[in-house]
C-alpha cells in the first residue's frame, strides 16, 4: 500500500522588540542567567502583565504579510502546565480569539506553486531555559527568556513532503527577517519548529493519527526527522499495526526520533481567558497604519527583478530569498548596471566564499562597492575572468580594492594583438606536430594552443584576441 504524508507546522518566532511582552525587562540574548528579570516575569504575588504595544503591532505586520484576517477583538488566555522553566505555573498566550487567521504562504518546488495555508497567529510569551548537568543529578533554569514575546504560526495540514515543509520554513523565515520583526537566528532559538505528521493510504481523504516531533533546531534537521517519521509510520501501518498519538524527539546523533511522551491535547492545559489582561482591540486605523510601513516582500522583489533587470527566475528567487542579499546586489547594480554579471558572480564566487567561511552577507569581506569595482576592470577588458577570480580572491583575503591589487601584481590583461601574435608565434614554433595535425583537420586543438598561449602569458592574454590570432595563424 502507498501512503501519502500530512504534514502541519507549529512555528515560534521570537520579536525583535527591546523589552518583553509584559513588562520592561530587557530582551537581550546573552545576558548572564537571571539578570533580565522583575517581579512581573517572575510571576510573584500582587503583580500585573502590561502588554507592550510593539508587540502586537509586529505579530500584526505578520499576520497582513501572509493574508490573515486581523481580528477586531482578541483575547490572551492561560495555559496552564507546570514546568520547572514557567515560573507562574501557566503561560500567557491566546487560544480561542487569535489576533489574526486564514492567511497563506507560497512555495515553491519543482516548478509548482502551492497555497500553504496558515490556521492562525497568536501572542504569546516565552518559558526559560533549563540547562541540564550530565554528571550531576540536577537542572539549572535561566528565567531571562521568560516572558519574551512570541507569535506562533500555525499552518494548515497543507504539506505533503519533508522537502515542502523545508521549504515553507525558509519562506516563513524570509517574511519575519524582511519584516524586521525577528531575526531568524535558530542556532539562539528566536525562530523554532514543532512538525505535526501522520500518513494516510493515497486517495483517501481522512487524516491518519499524528506524533508531534521536538527538538528541531535546523532546517536539515526538520526535513530529516521528518522523512524518518514518514518512514517509521509507513512500516508500523504496514506491518498491521497502529501509530500512537504522542510528542516524539528527534535525535540528530542517531538520525531517529524517541518517544517523549503522550501528546495533550487542548483541554490538557485546561485554557481559560486571563482576568488580568482586557480583551485587546484593534480598530480598522491602526491596522492601515501598519499596512503601511510594510517593506517590499520576498515574492514582490523577485518579480521585480525578473522584470526591472530581466534576470532568470531562478536568479531572482535566490537574490530576494534575503533582504540584505537582495540589498547587496542592489547596490552593485547601481555602480555596475550589468545585473546578470552581477547575479552570476554573487550567486557563484561571493555565496561561495561566504559558505565555505560560515559568514553572512553582513559579514562579507568584499562588499559591493568593490565588487563592482572588480567587474569594472572586468567589463573594460583590463583583467581576464581567470584573473578577475584570483583578484577576488586576494581581495576576500586582504580587503584591499581590485583596482590596487591588480596594479601591485601586474595583473593588467594583454590585448596588444603585436605583443600577443609573438608568444603565439613562439608556442607554434614550439609545437609543429600539433600545428600540422590542426591544419590537417584536427581543429580541436584549438584548446590545446589557446591552454598554452595563457600558460606562456600567465593568464594575462585576452582570450577573445588570443582565439582570433591563433585561428588566423594556425591557417596560414
Amino acid at each position: 500500500m502507498k501512503f501519502e504524508p500530512v504534514i502541519g507546522l507549529e512555528v515560534h518566532a521570537q520579536l525583535k522588540t527591546r523589552t518583553k511582552i509584559f513588562c520592561s525587562c530587557s530582551t537581550q540574548f546573552g545576558a548572564p542567567p537571571n539578570t533580565h528579570t522583575c517581579p512581573v516575569c517572575l510571576g510573584m504575588p500582587g503583580v500585573l502583565p502590561v502588554l507592550n504595544r510593539k508587540v502586537v503591532e509586529f505579530a500584526m505586520r505578520m499576520a497582513i504579510a501572509t493574508g490573515c484576517r486581523i481580528a477586531r477583538e482578541s483575547r490572551f488566555a492561560r495555559k496552564n502546565y507546570f514546568y520547572p522553566d514557567l515560573p507562574k505555573g501557566y503561560q500567557i498566550s491566546q487560544y480561542e480569539l487569535p489576533i489574526a487567521a486564514g492567511g497563506f504562504v507560497e512555495i515553491e518546488n519543482d516548478g509548482v506553486r502551492r497555497r500553504i495555508g496558515i490556521t492562525r497567529i497568536h501572542m504569546e510569551e516565552d518559558a526559560g531555559k533549563l540547562s541540564h548537568d550530565p554528571d550531576r543529578p540536577y537542572s539549572l533554569v535561566d528565567f531571562n527568556r521568560t516572558g519574551v514575546p512570541l507569535i506562533e504560526i500555525v499552518s494548515e495540514p497543507d504539506l505533503r513532503s519533508p522537502e515542502e515543509a523545508g521549504i515553507y520554513l525558509r519562506r516563513l523565515r524570509a517574511i519575519l527577517r524582511y519584516l524586521d520583526i525577528c531575526d531568524g537566528n535558530m542556532e539562539e532559538g528566536s525562530f523554532r519548529c514543532d512538525a505535526n505528521v501522520s500518513v494516510r493510504p493515497e486517495g483517501t481523504a481522512a487524516f491518519g493519527t499524528r506524533t508531534e516531533l521536538k527538538n528541531l533546531n535546523s532546517f536539515k534537521h526538520v526535513e530529516k526527522a521528518l522523512g524518518y517519521e514518514i518512514q517509521r509510520q509507513q512500516e508500523v501501518l504496514s506491518d498491521g499495526g497502529r501509530v500512537i498519538q504522542e510528542t516524539r524527539l528527534w535525535n540528530p546523533d542517531k538520525n531517529r526520533t524517541t518517544s517523549m511522551r503522550g501528546k495533550e491535547e487542548a483541554h490538557d492545559y485546561r485554557y481559560f481567558p486571563d482576568p488580568d489582561l482586557l480583551p485587546l482591540l484593534v480598530d480598522a486605523g491602526w491596522i492601515e497604519d501598519v499596512r503601511k510601513t510594510l517593506p517590499e516582500l520576498p515574492d514582490e522583489k523577485k518579480a521585480r527583478f525578473v522584470k526591472q533587470y530581466d534576470l532568470p527566475g531562478y536568479d531572482a528567487e535566490l537574490l530576494s530569498s534575503s533582504r540584505e542579499l537582495a540589498a547587496y546586489f542592489e547596490d552593485c547594480v547601481r555602480l555596475l548596471p550589468q545585473p546578470k554579471t552581477v547575479s552570476n558572480w554573487v550567486m557563484g564566487p561571493l555565496l561561495g566564499l561566504l559558505n565555505s567561511s560560515g559568514k553572512s552577507i553582513e559579514a562579507s569581506p568584499v562588499s559591493a562597492a568593490d565588487l563592482a569595482g572588480l567587474l569594472t576592470l572586468l567589463e573594460k577588458g583590463i583583467v581576464s575572468g581567470k584573473i578577475a577570480k584570483t583578484v577576488f580572491e586576494a581581495m576576500a583575503q586582504t580587503g584591499r580594492p581590485a583596482e590596487a591589487i591588480v596594479a601591485e601584481k601586474g595583473l593588467v590583461q594583454v590585448s596588444d594583438a603585436s605583443a600577443i601574435e609573438e608568444i603565439i608565434a613562439a608556442v607554434i614554433a614550439k609545437f609543429p606536430k600539433e600545428a600540422a595535425d590542426y591544419r590537417n583537420g584536427k581543429t580541436r586543438l584549438i584548446g590545446f594552443f589557446m591552454g598554452e598561449v595563457m600558460k606562456a602569458t600567465k593568464g594575462k592574454a585576452n582570450p577573445n584576441v588570443v582565439n582570433e590570432v591563433l585561428v588566423r595563424k594556425l591557417s596560414e
